[in-house]
């Protein structure tokens, strides 16, 4: 029975019987032996995590970003989609920083905790930003750290996502614009090593709903059996859950409203129902690709030039909900470990997120591993995963039909666009 049960229903029972445990060993004296002999297998599984990381977010960003070679074909319609794609993802990450700083999920902690989490954690997250400003002063020093003057000395350190983020997309930019024949034998090396990446990933959470009792187990002992805990995990589930149906129902509405004059928002949103349910099933909006496809050039009347290059890329580099979530998780963990970061700190995660959710894979654990790359680029401590793995399966979910929303809002912008531009509006 245990063989055939999804993924997802493991870990949310590893969850709850690490809840389970911890309470337990906090009232029978067994804490020294679950922070010994128990937390270690999390803090394995959170190493594995954050052992794929590099690999993933590299390769996956070679290979989405150097595939897009269809720009040169259609340059206009292509520098286009890319534009409104990273600019809406970028507004997505910000609205779940507003969002989440506005609600607050994390402040059901009591202030003695957090001083004693901030004590804890604190000087880690803020000596690297120490170092900058004794050395540097200029308001272009965040600028100037994203490039990297190593590269082999950034992918040997998760603090700096943005400089392998940036090395990686040069290099892609740089494949597209090297002859096709010279760098074939490159593309096939990269596929391969993005399906090897990948089926990592998928045996990595194989071991997951074993890594998510082991962290919740000591996650709990280290909050001494706190139900504030609880508390705290319930706001931020309902916090990305009202601003993911904030997206479907609010921003791609206006972007509708504002870019284009022909579409009628409930047709709009009821021609991609039937996407959104296949998205939302599956977790994948890759597989719900080709009733996307059909739903925007039968029921919106999207051409069918601007559905097969649009929505296709659309499911590679445009990844709103993913970047939403990952800026509501890194804040969410900073605040139930009392850690206030900067405006600097905040904007790493919006670029690092924005930037990162591009090269998002589409398999069960993928958004986990960039919520590591988001957390180690301003030093958040990656065990706060703990507290959101559990409740991670449904709100993938609702993420992929966001994701998959966001791909239809932007086709049906720039179809319009070019309708517009050849007379036909």
């Amino acid at each position: 029975m245990l063989k055939k049960m999804p993924l997802w229903a493991k870990i949310i029972i590893g969850m709850v019987l690490g809840l389970i445990w911890g309470m337990i060993a906090t009232r029978t004296g067994l804490e020294e032996i679950t922070l010994d002999w128990i937390k270690p297998w999390g803090t394995i599984f959170l190493k594995l995590l954050k052992l794929i990381a590099v690999p993933l977010i590299f390769v996956s960003l070679v290979k989405g970003v150097s595939s897009l070679t269809d720009i040169s074909k259609l340059s206009r319609i292509g520098i286009k989609t890319v534009s409104y794609y990273i600019v809406s993802t970028l507004i997505a990450t910000t609205f779940g920083l507003f969002l989440v700083n506005i609600v607050d999920p994390g402040d059901t902690f009591p202030e003695e905790k957090r001083m004693e989490y901030m004590e804890e954690w604190q000087g880690e997250v803020s000596e690297s930003q120490l170092l900058a400003e004794s050395s540097d002063t200029s308001p272009l020093r965040f600028i100037v750290d994203m490039v990297p003057d190593n590269i082999i000395g950034a992918m040997g350190d998760n603090s700096k996502m943005l400089q392998i983020i940036f090395f990686a997309i040069l290099f892609a930019i740089a494949m597209v614009l090297v002859k096709e024949e010279k760098v074939r034998t490159v593309r096939w090396i990269f596929d391969g090593l993005n399906d090897i990446i990948i089926k990592i990933i998928e045996l990595i959470m194989k071991f997951a709903p074993w890594g998510v009792f082991a962290l919740l187990a000591g996650v709990v002992v280290d909050f001494a059996g706190d139900t504030d805990i609880f508390l705290a995990l319930g706001k931020y589930f309902t916090t990305v859950l009202v601003g993911l149906f904030l997206l479907i129902i609010g921003l791609y509405p206006l972007y509708l409203k504002i870019f284009t004059k022909n579409i009628p928002i409930r047709k709009f949103l009821r021609a991609i129902l039937p996407a959104q349910m296949v998205a939302f099933s599956t977790s994948s909006s890759a597989a719900a690709l080709p009733v996307t496809m059909r739903q925007n050039t039968e029921e919106l009347g999207v051409s069918d030039e601007v559905s097969n290059f649009v929505l296709p890329v659309g499911v590679t580099i445009n990844m709103d909900a993913t970047a939403f979530y990952q800026s509501v998780a890194a804040i969410f963990i900073a605040q139930v470990y009392g850690i206030d970061l900067t405006i600097a700190q905040q904007l790493t995660i919006v670029l690092t997120a924005t930037l990162s959710s591009i090269g998002s894979p589409g398999v069960p654990g993928g958004s986990i591993v960039l919520v590591i790359m988001v957390l180690t680029s301003v030093g958040l401590p990656v065990e706060g995963l703990a507290l959101i793995l559990g409740v991670d399966r449904p709100l993938d979910m609702l993420r992929s039909s966001v994701n998959l929303t966001g791909d239809s809002t932007i086709a049906n912008i720039i179809n319009y666009s070019e309708e517009k531009r050849n007379g036909k509006e």
